[in-house]
């Protein structure tokens, strides 16, 4: 496992109205006891700006004994929902949280949280998302942030956003794959009986929110592309391997999955190059080669434009991790 991180505290930020299903994930991932992880876990506790009893969006009532102090000693701070009508916080939670932010905590949002962080304007000029249906609102109460609606979740520095609640699990695994590595991702994301990773954004489960039937000739074909991504996957030879025409194969596969067949393929194969840096120690070309990628120059510019950041920099994250 590699090195934890070096401040394991987290806190997640309650308030009245708290989304019920963002705070669960976050407990759910940072508060459960997992002996499996050994003694360097998280520590996870809870706080408010009003200890004492909150309501919930799901009617339940909830009591926090933590205030904003705990906020000085977290390393990471968990936004579960916030309003998206008058967002703007109190000044002693906005000197809280700046405070913190200054110090190099990073603060985490999940769906309509990221009203707060713009309302401090700490995403000013920087890339953010949220839940689809709040995009638009965002934009324009916060024109200076630039708001992504087509992915699950974004990472600026020490700032991180997600879209609609459960892309708040996949932002929630990606820190736990940051701190801890790909196995303890993959630990947690078994115990919750969820993907460790998603590809693909937002529109991809907007477009058909139930899955193609299991069964089905695309399924299969799926199946069949990410199990070998690296072979010469051509929309002819996809086409054929669905017995569908191309017009058909291409007209249900963006029904299927909200992307064309080459969108979702380089989706895929950037998803194998992210495992084999993470995992292995081959050259950007032998990555390249296996992914399916096929040169060095592609997956750099493939992978820089789904990841953020270019392949031997997301290597040497881990690497330093690993240390």
């Amino acid at each position: 496992m590699p090195s934890s991180p070096p401040n394991r505290a987290v806190v997640a930020l309650a308030y009245d109205g708290l989304c019920a299903f963002e705070f669960g994930i976050v407990a759910e991932v940072f508060g459960l006891p997992r002996p499996e992880m050994g003694a360097d876990w998280y520590r996870f506790q809870v706080c408010t700006e009003r200890p004492g009893r909150l309501t919930t969006n799901a009617g339940l009532a909830v009591e926090v004994g933590a205030g904003l102090e705990a906020l000085a000693e977290a390393g990471t701070i968990v936004v579960p929902g916030w309003r998206t009508q008058d967002p703007a916080p109190s000044p002693e939670l906005r000197g809280a949280l700046l405070a913190a932010h200054a110090r190099g905590a990073r603060l985490v949002t999940i769906c309509s949280g990221v009203f707060l962080l713009a309302a401090l304007g700490l995403l000013d000029g920087r890339r953010a998302t949220t839940h689809w249906r709040y995009a638009e609102a965002l934009q324009a109460a916060f024109p200076a942030v630039t708001v992504d609606a087509d992915i699950l979740y974004a990472e600026d520095g020490t700032l991180f956003t997600s879209a609609g609640s459960a892309a708040g699990i996949d932002l929630l695994l990606h820190l736990v794959r940051q701190d801890y590595g790909p196995d303890a991702a993959n630990s947690v994301a078994r115990r919750m009986v969820v993907p460790a990773h998603r590809s693909g954004g937002q529109a991809q489960f907007i477009e058909r929110p139930v899955p193609v039937h299991p069964r089905s000739q695309l399924a299969a074909l799926l199946d069949r592309i990410r199990a070998d991504p690296a072979r010469t996957w051509t929309i002819a030879a996809m086409a054929d391997a669905a017995v569908m025409s191309r017009r058909t194969f291409a007209r249900r596969f963006q029904e299927a999955t909200g992307k064309t067949p080459g969108a979702w393929l380089i989706a895929q194969r950037v998803d194998v190059a992210r495992t084999l840096l993470e995992t292995t120690t081959l050259p950007i070309e032998d990555v390249a080669q296996a992914s399916g990628l096929g040169s060095a120059a592609n997956l750099r510019q493939h992978f820089a434009s789904q990841v953020g950041i270019p392949p031997h920099l997301y290597r040497r994250q881990f690497q330093r991790r690993a240390a």
